[in-house]
């Protein structure tokens, strides 16, 4: 039986969390630890969370590693764009082809061997401008 034994100041700050932080991932995590504080078993907290055994043994082990940083998803998950070093080539070709998305998709297809969609490219420009516009405001 493995529990995790918490300090009482530590048991307040995760019940803040739990009641008052709107990400769903740390409200959950920090309800589980809670939990194992009062001495549940990793086996029914899996099923409370609707999560495996060795997830909620992945929880314990960060929290003991790094404490209430690790409630957090990590960053940098989920698909990476493809264009990400072709930042400039997107808005050199976007400009040339006065924004017709299907000659940019043909230029990638040719010269750069990648195969993308026209939402992709458009979302990558919409970020791209984005950070763009975020640096000059700073200014």
């Amino acid at each position: 039986m493995r529990y995790i034994k918490l300090k009482i100041e530590d048991v307040a700050v995760l019940k803040h969390l739990h009641q008052n932080i709107p990400n769903y991932t740390v409200r959950k995590r920090s309800h589980c630890l809670v939990l194992s504080n009062q001495k549940h078993k990793i086996k029914d907290l899996a099923c409370v969370f609707n999560v495996s055994r060795r997830t909620i043994e992945r929880w314990f082990d960060k929290w003991e590693e790094i404490g209430v940083d690790s409630l957090a998803v990590a960053e940098g998950r989920g698909a990476k764009t493809r264009l990400e070093d072709y930042s400039k080539k997107v808005s050199e070709q976007l400009e040339i082809h006065n924004r017709n998305l299907k000659n940019v998709l043909n230029y990638f297809e040719e010269k750069h061997n990648i195969i993308i969609c026209k939402k992709n490219i458009a979302e990558f420009f919409k970020r791209y401008l984005a950070i763009a516009g975020n640096g000059c405001d700073s200014l």
